[in-house]
């Protein structure tokens, strides 16, 4: 696979009014984006899920090519994942490049991947964000809340993507563990800006009843 190859069958795929779209509400900042639709842009994951090795070495000039990057190495067994993270990570340049890098095989290697977190936790807007959204989607239990609630304290969530990961991951602890998530918010160990996020966030969840609703309204912050 030829990086210029691959770039003409993705201009061949694309669509016009998509990538105005995306242009829109991906804000891409170094980035092109040639307007693929995603399930197009898996299939060819698929496609060329052999060639990962490939994608790495191409540049990360276009988002369906670190998007192909990051979905293509998100399929590789832990061992073989963990040498090009550190590539994966510093590929990502906006959240939905971050929201969709999500390696199955971390759900098995929980407990090895956590030091991972920890490094990605100290590291840019979109290294945090991308710690924040993996324990969002692999360690929502009760056991790992205290991981989860040391990776809320240790962002820093002034740039607004690390806020916005940081408050969705909060909102979704209080949705799942209403007590244990009420118990954190009372302890103001967020910046006002988040702690709010997140309680807006969770109420706007169908899974809170009214009461719990109104009782996380009485803890926003003025």
């Amino acid at each position: 696979m030829e990086y210029s190859a691959l770039i003409r069958e993705l201009y061949a795929l694309r669509d016009e009014k998509f990538a105005e779209f995306q242009e829109k509400i991906v804000n891409p900042r170094a980035q092109k984006i040639v307007g693929v639709r995603t399930p197009v842009l898996r299939r060819l994951v698929k496609k060329y899920r052999a060639a990962w090795r490939e994608f790495l070495t191409f540049p990360d000039e276009y988002y369906e090519v670190a998007f192909l990057k990051l979905n293509a190495a998100a399929l590789l067994p832990f061992e073989a994942l963990l040498p090009c993270l550190d590539e994966c990570v510093n590929a990502i340049e906006n959240w939905a490049l971050c929201d969709t890098f999500k390696p199955a095989c971390i759900a098995k290697h929980r407990e090895e991947f956590v030091p991972y977190i920890k490094k990605y936790l100290a590291g840019g807007e979109f290294s945090q964000r991308f710690a924040l959204v993996t324990l969002l989607s692999f360690y929502m239990e009760e056991k790992y809340l205290p991981l989860i609630f040391g990776g809320l304290q240790e962002s820093d969530t002034a740039p607004y993507y690390t806020h916005m990961g940081a408050a969705w991951l909060l909102a979704e602890v209080l949705v799942k563990f209403y007590d244990r998530g009420v118990a954190f918010l009372r302890e103001n160990r967020l910046d006002k800006r988040t702690h709010n996020k997140a309680i807006q966030k969770a109420r706007e969840s169908f899974r809170l009843t009214k009461g719990e609703k109104d009782a996380l309204l009485s803890l926003k912050r003025k």
